[in-house]
């Protein structure tokens, strides 16, 4: 299934500034991992040593947070659209 990849900036030189990507995979983690095959870098900015993903990098699934979807094994369907967004702090 391909699914887009919505790219944010402060990661955009790991697909050569490439806003959005396509990529296969039936479940959120396939897809995060066929992105890293893609375009390696993004495995350690996305996942931590114990493959999951890092709690200030949040994963959107048509606007929902994949972590109220099932996480990384939460279905994904063609066409579908995974949004990366680093987490923001500030005070």
């Amino acid at each position: 299934m391909s699914i887009s990849i919505r790219v944010p900036a402060q990661l955009r030189t790991l697909t050569g500034g490439a806003g959005e990507v396509s990529v296969e995979g039936a479940t959120v983690g396939e897809a995060l991992k066929a992105l890293d095959v893609a375009h390696p870098g993004f495995g350690e900015r996305l996942f931590d040593d114990s493959g999951n993903l890092r709690r200030f990098v949040n994963v959107f699934l048509a606007d929902e947070d994949v972590r109220f979807l099932g996480g990384l094994d939460a279905a994904v369907a063609d066409g579908q659209t995974l949004s990366v967004v680093p987490a923001v702090a500030g005070g």
